[in-house]
């Protein structure tokens, strides 16, 4: 299989596939509440999203509390059990190594209301009627 050259062409099949691999294994073990800790048992925790590494020793998993609140705790929380996540990872997905684990906030959220508040602004509305406005003037 040829190498990739372009690093700007995206994640590649098999990257995604381990991510979605990693991504189901760690809901699997924090909604089990395979981890003894405090903040991530009173939480409910959502990964939309894993992001691997080119060489798979690397994944970032952004997540987020449901309703978003105690991000700062859940974070520090999934830091602090890194290795005994990494661990309960490794033991249900097979590869030749176990990837490091980076947890991030998700944003996707955030941006996704911001966008939304945008289009319900006072301006688009009235861009958007205008526009169809002149269409029904073409369809005479």
């Amino acid at each position: 299989m040829p190498k990739r050259s372009d690093p700007s062409a995206g994640p590649s099949q098999r990257q995604q596939r381990v991510a979605e691999l990693v991504r189901h294994a760690l809901a699997e073990v924090l909604a089990r509440g395979g981890i003894q800790d405090p903040v991530l048992t009173s939480h409910v925790v959502t990964i939309p999203e894993v992001r691997m590494s080119p060489d798979l020793k690397l994944a970032t998993a952004y997540v987020m509390p449901l309703g978003g609140e105690g991000e700062r705790e859940v974070l520090a929380a999934l830091e602090r059990n890194r290795k005994t996540l990494r661990h309960e990872v490794a033991r249900r997905i097979t590869l030749k190594f176990a990837p490091d684990l980076r947890f991030r906030r998700d944003d996707s959220f955030d941006e996704a209301a911001r966008i939304d508040a945008l289009l319900r602004s006072e301006k688009v509305q009235r861009d958007v009627a205008k526009g169809d406005e002149e269409d029904g003037e073409d369809s005479r």
